[in-house]
């Protein structure tokens, strides 16, 4: 069992991953490597994933066995059989189209927890609840499918909702399935804070950007830096400081802010936007390299009409539309408590 080529752009080398575990095992089983936390838990966590893929394949290709050999006996089967039988072959080919996907999340920071920041568009309360709103989205998501969400920096909004939002989603490939969220999300409803209770139409942009592994190198001159401490606000009132412990660090040449306060310590913030400033950085020095990518980015930066990826559309009727992939669904409720899977794998096929 060699090199398997599942989907155009994706390949699931299933001796290699064999080789992996085993190298993993041997990893975690010398006593040299004890003393290193955080080299044996990140070694855990990829062989209980790699341990993973393997079950599914196996289990994906031995119940294709073993459907095949039903060909024979088809014709002799009663309709209940029948009907046991196709509704086992559809599980099958769902859990096919979950392992394809797997095979397409190969690039070098797929496999990277991801950083991903909501900012409210114009429209002031109703661009800021929507923000809210998208940021529960991605949290329940995180709940629902066992990835771990932290807050890193949290503006709360003039009157309710927030005005931006930063948090870390670590878990199995998380950057590698959220990487397609980047983009402008508009959402038409009647408005809550309308006591006409007209329609309104609110934007609110996403950017997903991976979280940076230590061991690659980013230079980053100090003299390019400017630091800030601030006293930190919580979210939703929650951890606030007395000192100033938030920090704040702008990158002049690439004009980039980053900010965290989600700890108590002024170090630990410190560490946190580095390691963010650092993938951000990473970020726009990878898409450099692809043009296709640039002029993607480009739209994001008009949080408006014409540049949106997805619409969630409450009201005359409900929907949700990608409009990339026009994959689209009507429950809309359940999409905005986290259920967004069918989408993210639509995105990786289609975008």
């Amino acid at each position: 069992m060699k090199l398997l080529s599942l989907l155009p752009g994706g390949v699931f080398d299933y001796d290699k991953i064999r080789n992996d575990i085993e190298d993993l095992n041997n990893l975690i089983t010398n006593p040299d490597n004890w003393n290193d936390i955080t080299l044996i838990n990140k070694s855990q966590e990829k062989l209980k994933q790699n341990k993973d893929i393997i079950f599914e394949f196996d289990f994906v290709s031995n119940q294709f066995n073993d459907f095949k050999e039903f060909i024979d006996i088809y014709e002799t089967l009663n309709s209940n059989e029948i009907i046991e039988l196709v509704s086992n072959i559809n599980t099958l080919k769902k859990k096919c189209e979950q392992l394809k996907i797997k095979s397409l999340l190969n690039k070098e920071t797929d496999d990277c927890n991801a950083f991903l920041e909501i900012h409210a568009g114009a429209g002031g309360t109703e661009s800021q609840d929507w923000a809210e709103m998208l940021s529960r989205m991605y949290m329940r998501f995180s709940e629902k499918n066992e990835y771990k969400s932290k807050i890193i920096d949290y503006q709360r909004g003039e009157e309710a909702g927030i005005k931006s939002i930063t948090m870390n989603i670590s878990g199995f490939k998380s950057y590698g399935y959220l990487k397609n969220e980047t983009g402008i999300h508009r959402l038409v409803r009647i408005s809550p804070f309308d006591s006409n209770k007209r329609r309104h139409t609110s934007f609110s942009s996403v950017w997903v950007y991976p979280e940076i592994d230590k061991d690659i190198e980013i230079e980053i001159n100090n003299k390019d830096l400017r630091i800030d401490t601030f006293r930190a606000s919580g979210a939703g009132g929650q951890h606030i400081n007395t000192t100033d412990s938030a920090v704040r660090i702008t990158h002049v040449k690439y004009n980039i802010v980053v900010q965290s306060q989600s700890e108590r310590s002024q170090h630990r913030n410190r560490d946190t936007a580095m390691k963010m400033l650092k993938s951000r950085i990473y970020e726009i020095e990878t898409e450099k390299k692809n043009e296709e990518k640039k002029k993607e980015e480009s739209n994001k930066k008009q949080i408006g009409w014409g540049n949106q990826i997805r619409s969630y559309v409450l009201h005359p009727y409900k929907m949700v539309k990608d409009l990339r992939t026009n994959y689209q669904t009507s429950n809309a409720d359940n999409v905005l408590d986290g259920e967004i899977f069918d989408f993210l794998e639509s995105s990786l096929i289609d975008v």
